[in-house]
């Protein structure tokens, strides 16, 4: 058995979806000014453990999938100065802006 005498721990994590759908003509700086809220919250803020930005090929739906130590680190990133310049610029840029989607995960680390 590959994991014996391993032990396994589960963190629970507090995860955020946000979708949108870009105008063909603003992605570019919708990009832009996603890539610099991800960057900035993965580097600026210890609860944040992941950020990512998913563009699908051939549609104009950009993804956010973020990973939060818990909804205190969310709420804390709601406050940063990089997601005010997000907020201020992405207006423009979308058509709409989908729900936010709020879940937890688990995951299963060896230690």
């Amino acid at each position: 058995m590959a994991n014996a005498g391993m032990k396994i721990e589960t963190q629970t994590a507090f995860v955020v979806i946000a979708e949108f759908e870009v105008k063909s003509a603003g992605m570019a700086d919708f990009l832009a000014l996603a890539h610099d809220d991800a960057r900035h919250s993965v580097a600026d803020e210890a609860g944040c453990r992941q950020f990512d930005v998913v563009r699908f090929p051939g549609s104009s739906r950009v993804l956010f999938y973020e990973v939060y130590d818990d909804r205190e680190a969310f709420d804390l990133h709601l406050e940063t100065p990089h997601l005010a310049r997000f907020r201020a610029g992405f207006p423009a840029c979308i058509e709409r802006e989908l729900p936010v989607r709020f879940g937890s995960n688990g995951t299963g680390e060896a230690t």
